[in-house]
């Protein structure tokens, strides 16, 4: 087995093609026809993911966000990011990112975050790049804002709005939450906004409008779909090892 099966089969669930302009996915580093025995898959590219891969005997390292990103003038070893690839080069250790290219797919997104917090209907919400809403027992605002730390194992929650505030109809999305979804979520008829990341004059502007805003963190939010791609993966290629690797939040087994 050839890191370039795990890749390949990889670009067939995420096509490259479907990344966003900005964006930089495949293979970051290391040697695509080098034989793989295991993977570690893991939000970033992190020291502790070098060395989960160390320590487990893995060959390659699947991350979601870019190690390359926005251009890299040097890989010195007196930046982080040289003393990382530098590291993984010497391990003989491989590379790959798929990440907005995977945010497209929400069953491994945004989907996978509704799923954790039961979720029984959700759908996509036509008019967002990306985006799920869907609708629950109506619950306060503190009690929701409870279950998403525990679900979605985020180590806080911020929000603006009024503990009793009423949630029913939910908008997920993610990461960093995307302001061009504003008019499709006042549409939708959506009373509140889940996401990692939600600017403060984003959460006022959609407190005036009815609309409370829920912040579990970036890595919160898009760790939860790495043990879905681990069962993927896990699916087709059996005889390899695959470990997730999580940072400084763990998620809820989904």
């Amino acid at each position: 087995m050839k890191i370039s099966d795990v890749t390949g089969f990889l670009d067939q669930c995420f096509p490259r093609e479907n990344a966003l302009d900005y964006d930089n996915v495949g293979i970051m580093a290391g040697e695509p026809e080098r034989a793989v025995t295991a993977c570690v898959l893991s939000l970033d590219l992190t020291g502790k993911a070098v060395e989960c891969a160390r320590q487990n005997g893995a060959d390659l390292i699947i991350t979601h966000h870019p190690i390359i990103f926005g251009g890299i003038k040097t890989l010195s070893t007196e930046t982080y990011k040289g003393r990382l690839l530098t590291n993984l080069i010497r391990s003989g250790i491989s590379c790959y990112a798929c990440h907005t290219n995977l945010d497209m797919t929400d069953e491994f997104g945004n989907l996978a975050i509704a799923s954790a917090l039961g979720a029984e209907e959700p759908s996509h919400l036509d008019g967002t790049g990306c985006g799920i809403i869907y609708e629950q027992k109506e619950e306060t605002l503190k009690e929701f804002a409870s279950r998403v730390q525990i679900d979605l194992g985020a180590s806080g929650i911020i929000t603006i709005n009024k503990p009793d505030s009423k949630v029913s109809k939910i908008f997920v999305q993610g990461g960093a939450f995307d302001e061009d979804s504003i008019p499709a979520i006042l549409k939708s008829g959506a009373d509140t906004v889940l996401s990692g990341e939600i600017k403060h004059h984003i959460c006022v502007e959609l407190e005036e409008c009815g609309i409370n805003t829920v912040i579990a963190g970036h890595s919160a939010t898009e760790q939860i779909y790495l043990p879905k791609l681990k069962e993927r993966l896990s699916s087709q290629f059996p005889s390899l090892n695959f470990i997730v690797n999580y940072n400084n939040e763990k998620a809820s087994v989904i």
